[in-house]
């Protein structure tokens, strides 16, 4: 199947055909042909999966048959980075039209986004700068046609919602299409979608668990020993881009300075960033530049990288969809990848959760030669000055992917540490 079949405009036909696009995505296939009908949608589907363009694609087509001028298609994303993501997409895609789009979010001055919005046909924006711009009298939303909420259950954590709600009231009703993208779809989502959208087509593509390519593990250790296991886990490690998470912006940003100072090319992604900086993060991991990134799970919105080999879970996720969502970065088009993530006594429930939300439970492992007694950070002063480049994995790695019984495959050996008993709980169902 190509995408022929959808029978866009010839304009966006051929913005596909420059961007490189060649066969639909299976949520692009389930998707595009109902939202091109006009139908309302509900899109089940983990970033990396092609949902951008499962609705850039007929917004585009739908614009170019109607009459221009005015603000007519609105997409909503929780994050500067996946609105400036979403806008480069509409701009590949569209660039054979003459129809404009525009990112809107903050940490930006406003007048350079005053002036674009004048001649706007489709807005990507971040919920609180467009309610400022709405507050402003800067925009006008009386003309949309078509609303996409993006990453809608990330929205809702971040507490979005009563901006939403806001927005909502000055779009029009009636003639109004709407659809929404999540990753995971729990009941203030699923209310979400029953209150917007009318007689609603829902797709879904895959499920709530982790990727057959991904082989993950979790590495016991105590919470002041976590920085040097992740310094061991690094150095030892054959790797091509890490994505680690944290569960606090200033950690982030700690771990990350550490990680530069150890002698990894590392860069932190975190909200007290200036947008430069977070773009110099964001298009340097892309680039290579950086071959490590620390991020917490909103800044990582946004991330679509499709070389990471590894995702470190360095703080154990609050939710096992989130724990999903994360181990999703890597292992990516078919290729494999690895999450790890270091836990501690106090993960213990949340352990549980994951391993009864995935149906298994995860791998636990230990690394040879690491000092799991140390009263203090015991960090080896070689791995303390890798420069972190790849190595060969069959020199590297000391440990085994996740075992078949988790659904993976089982690659090279796993060598057991010493650390015994102190975690025998993380095995119990």
């Amino acid at each position: 199947m190509n995408f022929d079949t959808f029978g866009f405009h010839p304009r966006i036909a051929a913005g596909i055909a420059a961007a490189g696009y060649t066969s639909p995505t299976p949520i692009q296939n389930q998707a595009i042909p109902s939202v091109m009908q006009g139908s309302d949608l509900m899109g089940l589907a983990q970033t990396g999966t092609g949902k951008t363009a499962a609705f850039v694609l007929p917004i585009l087509h739908k614009l170019l048959q109607g009459r221009q001028g005015g603000v007519r298609a609105l997409i909503m994303a929780p994050t500067r980075e996946l609105a400036e993501q979403t806008h480069e997409a509409i701009q590949a895609l569209g660039s054979q039209t003459n129809l404009k789009s525009v990112s809107i979010y903050g940490g930006v001055g406003m007048q350079r986004q005053v002036n674009l919005l004048k001649h706007a046909d489709i807005i990507v924006a971040c919920p609180g700068r467009l309610l400022d711009h709405i507050r402003r009298q800067t925009v006008i939303l009386s003309r949309v046609e078509m609303l996409v909420l993006d990453e809608a259950d990330q929205m809702f954590d971040m507490g979005f919602l009563p901006d939403i709600r806001k927005i909502l009231s000055y779009l029009p009703k009636a003639n109004r299409q709407t659809l929404m993208f999540s990753a995971t779809m729990p009941s203030q989502i699923r209310r979400l979608a029953e209150e917007i959208l009318n007689n609603q087509v829902r797709v879904q593509v895959g499920n709530e668990a982790p990727a057959d390519t991904v082989s993950h593990a979790f590495y016991p250790v105590a919470q002041h020993l976590k920085t040097a296991l992740l310094l061991e886990l690094l150095g030892n490690t054959g790797t091509e881009a890490v994505l680690i998470f944290t569960r606090t912006k200033h950690r982030a940003k700690q771990l990350g300075e550490k990680l530069a100072k150890a002698g990894f090319r590392s860069a932190s992604l975190q909200g007290n960033l200036s947008q430069s900086r977070r773009l110099d993060a964001m298009n340097g991991f892309k680039s290579g530049k950086y071959q490590v990134l620390v991020a917490t799970d909103i800044a990582a919105r946004g991330i679509d990288v499709s070389n990471v080999s590894h995702v470190i879970n360095y703080d154990m996720p609050s939710t096992p969809e989130t724990y999903v969502h994360r181990i999703g970065r890597t292992g990516r088009a078919t290729r494999h990848g690895e999450a790890f993530t270091l836990i501690t006594g106090e993960d213990r429930q949340m352990v549980q959760a994951i391993h009864r939300a995935i149906g298994a439970n995860v791998e636990q492992r230990t690394l040879k030669g690491f000092n799991y007694q140390a009263s203090t950070p015991a960090v080896n002063r070689q791995n303390m000055s890798q420069t972190a480049q790849p190595q060969p994995a069959a020199r590297q790695r000391t440990y085994r992917a996740a075992p078949q019984a988790a659904g993976r495959k089982n690659t090279g050996r796993q060598n057991r540490g010493d650390a015994k008993g102190a975690f025998a709980w993380v095995s119990a169902k």
